[in-house]
């Protein structure tokens, strides 16, 4: 009689192939508890030395494309010669110890800290310490339809994002986040390294 989606673009999977009524499909969007994302003073410290700090939140599979990130760092240090940002990696899964790896081989390692999973309290300080955050899930239907929890817990703390360019993060993040073309790893570090550029659109977005 009713179906419920988490998202509208899942609403229009229950229009268009489930044959429901539009006026039958109701959506309920869920959302991080706001009691607990508290923004609040952030450490220095994890900074290692530099001038700002981007954080990531998630799990690290291949779906994730953290070797997109990886690539998109290694473009932002060697071709855009921004050496004053650090990464902070919170997050475990099974692609962890390739994404390292990978880090290592293309000369960014040091870039990165990972900082596997954490506490509330340590989740809490990285993005707050955060200047900008990042979502380098790749494009494939299941992100592409998909709100994903880290974009919403980014924007409850008031952070501007970077992410590709995908249905459901765009409808969730709006003017709260750039967006690079899908899997684009240029076009995602450029999109950094304009959001760390410009202090004004950091606080606006």
């Amino acid at each position: 009689d009713v179906s419920i989606a988490t998202k509208d673009s899942y609403r229009d999977i229950a229009i268009g192939r489930g044959k429901m009524k539009p006026d039958r499909v109701f959506v309920v969007r869920s959302g991080p508890r706001l009691d607990r994302m508290l923004i609040g003073p952030g450490d220095d410290a994890l900074k290692c030395g530099r001038k700002y700090l981007v954080g990531y939140v998630g799990v690290i599979g291949k779906q994730e494309g953290l070797d997109l990130l990886v690539g998109a760092v290694s473009h932002l240090v060697g071709q855009e010669g921004r050496k004053d940002a650090h990464f902070a990696i919170i997050g475990d899964g099974p692609e962890l110890p390739a994404i390292k790896e990978l880090a290592k081989a293309k000369g960014v390692s040091d870039y990165f800290t990972f900082h596997g999973r954490v506490t509330d309290e340590v989740f809490l300080k990285v993005l707050n310490t955060s200047d900008a955050c990042v979502n380098s899930d790749r494009y494939c239907a299941m992100n592409d339809k998909s709100t994903m929890n880290k974009i919403l817990e980014y924007m409850a703390l008031a952070k501007p994002i970077v992410q590709f360019d995908l249905t459901e993060g765009r409808r969730s993040a709006g003017g709260a986040s750039f967006y690079a073309r899908p899997d684009n790893v240029a076009d995602f570090a450029l999109k950094i390294d304009t959001l760390l550029g410009d202090a004004e659109l950091r606080r606006d977005m």
